[in-house]
This record gives C-alpha cells, structure tokens and sequence, in this order.
C-alpha cells in the first residue's frame, strides 16, 4: 500500500512533533545504502511475519540519504527538540525489512527522507494533534485534502507521573493519497491500530502505577501547589516514550507492526476488472450462496443434523444431502462431485451426441430446453451425474433442479433432473406423458454398441442408451432455434470443445434477454396479447416451441433483477414517465 504510518506526539516545549514513521520504497535504495549493513554484534536472526522479512537489520544512511548529521536535512535541529521529541538516536540510522514476494522495502526512522514528504507527514502530524481532534480528544478521525494527502488519525493519551495532567497526547496517523481506499480501510486500520495503542497504553499504565506506588505525585503536587509547576519537575518536562514504557526495543517493535500493517492493507483489497453487468447465472448463483450461506446460520447442531434425511433436498439446481458439510455453501456441488468422481462419462455435449446417436440426443435436448423432466435410470452414479453435469450447460442455472440420484421417483415440480435406481418403478403416466423423456442405461448384449472414440472409453462400450418419450420429436420438427444453433455447432468439427462452450454461453445470454424483454412486457407492464404476438416476432421467437422455452426460462431469472424492475414500476418517477 503506497502510504506512510507515523507516531506523532504533542511536546509540552515544541508542539507537535513526528516520533517515527515507516515508509514504502518499491525503487532499489539508493546508492551505497546496501554497502552499509552493519555486520558483527549490531546484525541480528532475521525472521518472516506475513510473507515479509522483517529484519532488524540496522540499515546506515548516507548524508544524501537524510541523516542527521547533515545540515539540510529536513528534519528539525537537535536544539528544536528534547527528550520526549527523539526517538532514535543521533546516530541510529534506522530499520528496513524486505518483502520477498513483491520486492518492497518497509524503511522506518523518525522523519521522511524526502522534503515533499517530511512537509505532508508535519503537516498531518500537526493537524492530527491540533484541529483535527474527535470528541473527547481520543479516537479515530478522517481529513486531507488533493494536494496534501488523506489521513487517517487516532489520537490517544499515555500515562506519566511526571506530565500535566499525568498524561502525554500521541497519535497513529496514516496518509496516502487515495481518499476512496483509505475509506475503504477504514475497520481494518481501527482495529489494527487500536491494538498497537492498547499495547502502548498497558506498558505506560504499568510503569505509572509503580511510580505511582514508590512516590505519588498528586499528594507531592498539592502540597507545592502555588509554586510553578514547570519548575517543580527537576527537569523532566520531558520523556521518551522509551521509558514510559519500559521497553528498549520499542521502535523495533513499532517498525514491525507499522511494516506489517501497511502489507497486510495493501493486500486484504483487491481491484477486479469487470466487462459489463453481472449475467443471471452470475446473479442466481450469488442468490443460492447468501441463502445457504443463511441455512447454515440457522442450523442449531439438533438431532435433524445428526438423522440421515430420509427425503433427498433439492434447492435450485443443488442437492444438499450429496454434499460434505465443509463445502456445502459454495454455489454448486459440482466441483466436489467432479472431484470425487472417478472419472467423468460424458465429456460434453458434443461427447454424448455421439454415444447417443443425432435422433436420441435431439430429443433428449428438445425436453431439457422446453424444461421437461429428464430421467436417466442407471445403475452407475457417476455416469448418472456426469450426464446431468453436461445437459444442464444448455439451461440457465436458475432452471437447473437436480435430484442426482434416487431410490424413489419424484415428482416434475421438485426436479428436472431426476436420476433413479434401475428397479424403481415410475408411474406409468408419467411414461407416457409428453412432458417427460426417460434415458434407460441397460448392460450392452453386444461387445461394441459404437465405434471407440477414445482409448479410455472402454467403461460406455458395456452400456446401451435407451430415449424414449410420450412425445417423441419428429425428425423434420423445426425446434426451437437455439436447439438448431447448438446442433450446428456440434456438428462443426472445425470448433474445438471450448470454443462450442462459449457458444452455449453467449446463446444462453442472447436468449435470456429476449426472456428480460418479455418478462417486462407480460408481468410487469401487463401488455395485451396481440401486443405479446408482435413482440415475439420482433424477437424472432414467434414459434411455438420458441415460446414454450421463454416461458421456461422466465422461471430462471434472478430474484434482484424481478425485484429491480417491480421497485422501478413502483416509483413514481417511472409511473410519471409511461404517463
């Protein structure tokens, strides 16, 4: 993160002042910077935190590179501050950790080398602890500016004996000049920050009380209480937050935690590139994720999560009961139930077109398009649920209802997909409806139903594929032009397997605009028929198997986009303009 993390404090002889900053540096250091390692007694272990080698590696400067020595460093002379204003030694040339994986330097010493940002760091450490304050002197506030930068500020008092009032004013400021990720990081610096001050604050809180206990200060302050109090302190107006605390490996410990800190915002955001509005799929999947995301938190470890289901649950194209728990809110079980199968039957679409034959596979296709129930009884699972992973490419993913498999059949309302056991019987109107299409998997008579395409194919050649429906499709039946579109490219040996898949995806996505426009037309708008009729045409899905798919597919669309265009019919500035 392109930023610098500052300790400042308010001195009671020469305002505010910066104690200790840390810095990014994604250029190499300067020259002659790397030569100057201290070697010997001064080198310690290096270790890692986060990615980041946070070494206390002490690092010299050269007088270019801002040291103290020289005179036009933009720091302030040693005459212009006291104890309470240094925190590195004269001669300190300060920390730096290496961050491997991007090649980033976290350098840290008590001002910034660079005039420009010595001046924007002094002036945020001023505003910080002067006019910039929240209500009761002590939290987190925001300000800045373009030109000067934005700051992120939490102000906070440390206890002292020896100060007025028993405390010191301090604050833990971060600037950068992207306003909108500064916001963004707002919870993650708060509480971040927040620990580091409460670290501080309990090693003061613990030297006070001692001092407290060896030679109170108030009795001894009251009993002097019309002398000067300046002149009652034996010189200590000021001290080093080093002994307040008690701890002489403070600014090493600050150097870590500000490094990491600056490391750890950088990376918790991240910039996506978006190429246009969200698909449905995109939408319903993000819709099945918050709701399971919502069962789960309702699950209270009672007896019902113990019993096996006795009924298999279906929601939307997901079939909870098949799922391991640890995976159970991803959008889709398909990733585990591709991982745990042994190896995937119907390689796509174009795959299963071959083993099933032009006719059976057309129909087939035909009842998942117009959204029949579509079941395959088998004895294999795994060849059940790799033919449900493929067909279901062909349909929106809000008209996906899979049971994968059963031992009972289920009815068309609560699946489309239905796999079943080969001894389950199925009603026998439901053999002869046309509103349904049975795949029976049978063991093969034959050595070789149809010539090998592979090599490994060995597993379908013991099976035979029998389609059968109460509405068999004719051969010479138009169909629905998205069936004609896919056939075509199935047939073009000339488009690879990816290639067809990106054609399912942007038909799928033509088709689901046109479902939009009608949805709009029919529901929303309440248009008349003749009114419907010409739409239709207009979209070139006058046929009738045409609007039987669009009908279908109205059930697959989003919850957020139905509510977005009833909540636009609501407003009166729309129902202004249709007036």
């Amino acid at each position: 993160m392109n930023a610098i993390v500052a300790l400042c404090h308010f001195c009671e002889l020469h305002g505010p002042r910066t104690l200790f900053c840390t810095e990014v540096l994604h250029s190499p250091l300067p020259q002659g910077a790397s030569s100057g390692d201290v070697s010997g007694q001064n080198e310690q272990a290096e270790e890692e935190e986060g990615g980041i080698q946070m070494s206390s590696r002490i690092r010299s400067h050269s007088p270019a590179e801002g040291a103290s020595t020289d005179s036009s460093s933009p720091g302030p002379k040693k005459s212009d501050m006291c104890e309470g204003c240094r925190s590195l030694a004269g001669g300190h040339p300060g920390y730096v950790s290496h961050d491997k994986e991007t090649s980033i330097k976290y350098v840290s010493h008590q001002h910034p080398n660079h005039p420009q940002l010595f001046s924007i760091v002094r002036q945020a450490c001023v505003r910080s602890l002067s006019c910039e304050v929240c209500p009761g002197r002590e939290g987190p506030i925001f300000f800045g500016d373009e030109q000067h930068g934005f700051v992120f500020s939490h102000t906070f008092f440390i206890k002292d004996s020896l100060a007025r009032g028993f405390q010191r004013w301090y604050s833990i400021i971060t600037i950068m000049m992207d306003r909108i990720y500064l916001i963004n990081s707002w919870p993650f610096l708060l509480g971040k920050i927040r620990g580091i001050i409460d670290e501080l604050q309990g090693k003061a809180l613990k030297v006070f009380e001692a001092e407290q206990y060896g030679c109170p200060q108030r009795a001894q302050r009251m009993n002097t209480a019309f002398t000067p109090f300046l002149h009652q302190r034996n010189g200590n107006a000021a001290r080093s937050l080093t002994s307040l605390t008690n701890d002489e490996n403070l600014w090493a410990c600050l150097h870590t935690s500000f490094a990491w800190l600056l490391k750890a915002c950088g990376s918790r955001l991240t910039e996506k590139l978006l190429e246009g509005a969200p698909t449905e799929d995109t939408l319903v999947q993000m819709e099945k994720l918050a709701d399971l995301k919502e069962e789960s938190e309702g699950w209270d470890g009672s007896e019902e999560e113990e019993k096996p289901s006795a009924q298999t649950d279906v929601v939307e194209g997901q079939e909870l009961s098949k799922c391991p728990p640890e995976t159970s809110l991803m959008p889709d079980c398909n990733s585990w139930n591709v991982a745990h199968r042994r190896l995937s039957v119907f390689r796509s679409l174009r795959h299963m077109r071959q083993v099933l034959g032009a006719s059976a596979f057309r129909m087939l296709a035909w009842h998942v398009l117009m959204g029949n129930q579509v079941i395959w009884k088998a004895r294999d699972m795994d060849l059940v649920q790799s033919a449900f992973d493929v067909l279901r490419t062909m349909l929106p993913v809000g008209c996906v209802r899979i049971i994968p498999y059963s031992d009972q059949y289920e009815e068309a309302y609560r699946c489309n997909f239905l796999g079943l056991s080969p001894h389950v019987q199925i009603p026998s109107h439901i053999l002869s409806s046309e509103f349904a299409v049975l795949v029976e998997v049978r063991t093969a008579t034959r050595s070789s139903l149809y010539p090998t395409l592979f090599d490994d194919e060995q597993s379908l050649n013991k099976y035979e594929f029998v389609v059968t429906s109460g509405s068999p499709v004719a051969a010479d039946r138009v169909g629905p032009t998205i069936l004609n579109k896919i056939e075509a490219a199935l047939t073009n040996q000339n488009l690879s397997v990816d290639v067809v898949d990106q054609c399912l995806v942007c038909l799928k996505e033509e088709w689901m605009n046109k479902v939009k426009v009608l949805f709009k037309f029919t529901k929303v708008d309440s248009r008349p028929k003749e009114d419907t009729q010409k739409l239709l045409s207009i979209l070139g899905a006058a046929e009738e198997d045409n609007v039987k798919l669009l009908k279908f597919w109205m059930t697959g669309l989003s919850k957020t986009y139905k509510s977005h265009l009833m909540s636009t019919v609501r407003s009166p500035t729309s129902s202004e303009s249709r007036n």
